[in-house]
């Protein structure tokens, strides 16, 4: 992740624009923050591409598109990369944001750029119509720069899927885990399945009723997801549930969109995470001030009666 970086920041001198790809089912939990500083450092504009946008509920992906169509040279559209006629809308928006580029003499240069398994290979395949890229339903299957020519007016320039070393949220993490953004190897599914759930049950628990067949109310995450293993058959031998694979098919549920449309994040719930956020950290502050004011009183009464 950290030569991968090294290698953006790069590159970003030498383009005029960077196509940020995230999952339009969660934002800005799938927007990596180094992108951004980097983007902002070398003053670049974004076309901000909310991908698998057929698979997010539509009126929380429209404020999404507010949210960030209010930010400073940025245009934010939602899409489909599966979709060809989608696709073909993103080489006039890029044009638009830099209107002094796209001539043969002086090409647009694009960076795609975005985390693991958010759809930029997918994008790039479509945009250049042939297969270009790696696409595959593991993250980081992207290893290396590319550099390639979309006709005589613009260059594409891919990246590998890059994360940030540290996750600040801890449902950040989780959103990323249940959207496959992150390796099967490095989660718990079980974990992130009754994670997964607790959000449903506040957001969407007519869609975990039409899909499973079970009442929701006075539900908990881990019952959702025994309640799966019971409507699937889900035992293990003595006849408990077998917690893994009904967890496991509950989060394909959810990836593929057989649960239905839908976004695990809003610019509202995004806002009072960020307020709670400050909140604990001015907390954090507070109390540490306070001990650290303590230990120097202690050592100033301490010092008083000590001989001269």
């Amino acid at each position: 992740m950290n030569a991968a970086r090294k290698k953006a920041a790069e590159a970003m001198e030498k383009v005029d624009l960077v196509i940020e790809v995230v999952d339009a089912r969660l934002p800005q939990a799938s927007c990596n923050p180094m992108i951004e500083q980097i983007r902002l450092f070398r003053q670049r504009p974004c076309l901000k591409i909310l991908n698998k946008s057929d698979l997010a509920d539509p009126s929380v992906t429209q404020a999404w598109i507010a949210h960030y169509n209010s930010q400073k040279n940025v245009n934010a559209v939602a899409l489909s990369c599966k979709k060809p006629s989608d696709v073909a809308k993103v080489p006039k928006l890029a044009l638009a944001l830099a209107p002094h580029r796209g001539t043969p003499l002086k090409p647009l240069r694009m960076m795609i750029m975005g985390i693991p398994n958010v759809g930029k290979s997918t994008l790039m395949n479509a945009l250049l119509k042939k297969r270009v890229a790696a696409v595959g339903d593991e993250p980081a299957v992207t290893k290396t720069q590319q550099r390639l020519y979309l006709g005589n007016n613009m260059v594409l320039i891919d990246t590998p899927g890059m994360l940030w070393p540290k996750i600040q949220h801890p449902s950040d993490g989780l959103m990323l885990a249940a959207s496959h953004a992150i390796g099967s190897n490095a989660l718990i599914e079980e974990e992130v399945a009754t994670f997964l759930a607790d959000e449903l049950l506040k957001r969407y628990p007519h869609l975990l009723a039409a899909r499973y067949g079970f009442k929701t109310e006075g539900m908990d995450g881990v019952a959702v997801v025994e309640g799966v293993a019971t409507k699937r058959g889900f035992r293990l031998k003595g006849g408990d549930f077998d917690y893994e694979k009904a967890a496991h098919t509950f989060l394909q549920d959810y990836r593929t969109g057989a649960l239905g449309q839908i976004t695990l994040e809003t610019p509202a719930t995004r806002a009072e995470l960020l307020a709670n956020y400050q909140a604990e950290l001015a907390i954090a502050a507070a109390e540490e001030a306070a001990e650290l004011a303590a230990i120097a009183a202690e050592e100033a009464e301490k010092n008083r009666g000590r001989p001269e």
